[in-house]
């Protein structure tokens, strides 16, 4: 395998002039660099970045053994010995400490308040009758009963969260409870994006004759902001070679990455090819799915910032978005691990009865039947064009090259809930 390619073929096209998406996916991930560049950033705010430095604990979870819930703390040799009858000698709320039990004596105790040295269990206050300063409990009270212990969580000294996470809530509340008010994370990543066609126009003025309204440039940022990037907008490019040229050579300069929409096929007014080439080199073109084929990949400038390239239709760009440039994006982001999303197998609402040569991803969404099975819908457009369609999906039916169905056959359906988050 070539380390300049990531694959045996030598160059932008390979044997059979269309990548598979295994290999595509290959050439990327093989040139994904992750930013060097570190920031300390408090944790409240770091949702959505990646770690750069593991979250390590400063001290055992929780760190002294508290009470799992509202009830009465108790030596539990002291409840045979009293016949369940013991005296109130202290009342403990959260965010406070108690002192040692006396004998025969229980502590009132509140769920999260330490333990009073001399207690080994916790009877929850429901199972409890009680009668002034005394109260009655239940003989059948194991030591350990409603004890959280100090460290069952995490350990002193433990990795918690490991260096290449990308951030979820979940992953800031375990930060904050081992005592970490900041995290060293890898800065954000820097996108430059522009879209080409002579015949886009932005929303908010009048279409002129053949003129169409720029979606991509909103699905776009869309994308990029989820993923939590900086996005530079070059804007609308013309239709020639020198202004695709001049856009490409100005969004290397100043990003980490450049994602071009539009002008990657073979028509006369497709310049984005020939320009990726005239100022770097280009190592990936032409993947054997649909929607989305004309998906292009290489470097630009003295930099080598990389470049991707999506096809113009909206669909195209939106999957082909979702397939290749969010995986790329991770990795110059640092994440570590297995990038592909969980899917889900599940029976086909459709027929397809004709294979085709190329991987299809249909615009899908998932329907429960009355007997509590999960089938897989698809929308009725395959138009890469039909922008709604991916409204109404909720994620991707995938079917492998070659392959037919029939209504009850199992599908694989990636759901956007994956992908999108």
């Amino acid at each position: 395998m070539k380390t300049d390619t990531g694959s045996e073929y030598g160059g932008p096209t390979p044997r059979g002039g269309l990548w598979s998406m295994e290999e595509a996916l290959g050439v990327l991930l093989s040139h994904a660099r992750a930013v060097a560049e570190t920031e300390e950033i408090p944790t409240l705010s770091c949702l959505g970045r990646v770690l750069a430095e593991p979250v390590i604990s400063r001290g055992p979870v929780p760190p002294w053994d508290n009470s799992a819930m509202d009830g009465y703390a108790v030596r539990v040799a002291d409840l045979a010995r009293h016949e369940g009858w013991l005296r109130i000698g202290q009342r403990i709320p959260a965010g406070t400490g108690g002192y040692p039990l006396e004998p025969g004596a229980a502590a009132r105790i509140f769920t999260g308040a330490p333990i009073p040295p001399g207690a080994d269990a916790v009877v929850m206050q429901e199972h409890c009758s009680l009668h002034g300063e005394w109260v009655r409990l239940p003989l059948a009270v194991t030591t350990g009963t409603n004890i959280r212990c100090a460290g069952e969580d995490v350990a002193r000294g433990a990795e918690v969260i490991p260096a290449g996470t990308r951030l979820r809530p979940q992953h800031l509340g375990l930060a904050a409870s081992v005592g970490a008010g900041q995290l060293t994370l890898r800065r954000r990543l820097r996108v430059a994006i522009f879209c080409s066609g002579d015949e886009l126009i932005m929303p908010g003025h009048t279409l002129g004759p053949g003129q169409i309204y720029n979606s991509n440039r909103f699905t776009l940022h869309g994308l990029l902001q989820i993923l939590g990037c900086d996005v530079t907008d070059l804007g609308i490019v013309e239709d020639s070679i020198d202004a695709t040229v001049a856009a490409l050579d100005r969004g290397a300069k100043q990003a980490d990455l450049l994602i071009a929409s539009g002008g990657v096929s073979v028509g006369e007014e497709d310049h984005v090819k020939s320009a990726v080439e005239r100022l770097g080199s280009l190592e990936l073109w032409n993947i054997a799915i649909r929607p989305g084929k004309p998906v292009a990949f290489g470097h630009v400038g003295p930099r080598r910032t990389p470049f991707i390239g999506s096809p113009g239709n909206p669909v195209s760009l939106f999957t082909t978005f979702c397939l290749f440039a969010r995986p790329f994006i991770l990795r110059m982001q640092g994440v570590t691990g297995l990038l592909d999303p969980p899917t889900i197998t599940a029976r086909a609402d459709f027929d397809w009865p004709r294979p085709a040569s190329r991987r299809e991803f249909l615009r899908a969404r998932l329907k429960v039947v009355a007997d509590g099975e999960t089938l897989v819908q698809v929308h009725p457009s395959r138009s890469s064009g039909v922008l709604s369609s991916v409204t109404w999906a909720k994620g991707l039916a995938v079917i492998p090259e070659g392959q037919a169905l029939k209504k009850g056959d199992k599908v694989r359906f990636i759901p956007f809930s994956e992908i999108l988050a």
